[in-house]
């Protein structure tokens, strides 16, 4: 039986058994028709985080974050909204649009990427807790959902700077307007954001 020292070299180690390079588009034209609201908005949306998640690793090249699954995994981070009652983004499914993450998680488990599936369930806000989901009974399963490894760490951060809205979606958010608006839900995400701000985000 192979021991980990830590959960790092855990997650290293699913990246390198199942993140062989990949079309995220093979994917996401699985669930999605191309030249439908949801699909533009998905791919548009996923684009500008995947480059900002890109632009934020290569700053953190001492890291070694992995700069192809950064790709592969922001492309596909919202992959189940369409399983979600969101008429705004063209997604007519029977969840609350909360279970997007988990609801993809599942999609990309079963598409044999465990790791990616992942970065789904852990970029919703800046993560959820068991105590978050019990506070504020939310339909989720009873599970952390907090980004863990450097790369989910990294699209999450990304992802809260662009809205899904069809009139911005190729407009970056002022990192004020991030704050106040992860500010609604505590002061312990906001600290949790500014934590990654520190490490990602700050000019070098």
């Amino acid at each position: 039986m192979v021991r980990f020292s830590n959960q790092f070299q855990y997650i290293d180690r699913i990246n390198s058994m199942f993140n062989n390079k990949m079309d995220p588009f093979e994917i996401i034209r699985k669930y999605y028709y191309p030249g439908s609201l949801a699909y533009e908005i998905l791919v548009e949306h996923s684009r500008m985080v995947a480059k900002k998640s890109l632009e934020t690793a290569k700053n953190l090249k001492h890291l070694n974050p992995d700069m192809s699954f950064i790709e592969e995994a922001a492309m596909l981070h919202d992959i189940g909204i369409f399983l979600t009652d969101e008429p705004r983004l063209g997604c007519f499914g029977d969840e609350e649009y909360i279970c997007h993450g988990y609801l993809g998680r599942e999609l990309l488990e079963k598409e044999g990427l465990p790791a990616h599936a992942l970065v789904c369930e852990r970029h919703v806000g800046v993560g959820l807790s068991i105590s978050d989901i019990e506070k504020q009974k939310l339909p989720l399963p009873m599970r952390d959902m907090l980004p863990f490894s450097l790369e989910e760490k990294i699209i999450c951060f990304a992802d809260k700077f662009f809205s899904k809205r069809i009139d911005a979606l190729h407009i970056e958010k002022p990192i004020e307007e991030v704050r106040e608006s992860i500010r609604k839900y505590g002061e312990d995400k906001l600290r949790i954001f500014d934590e990654m701000y520190d490490l990602f985000g700050k000019p070098r």
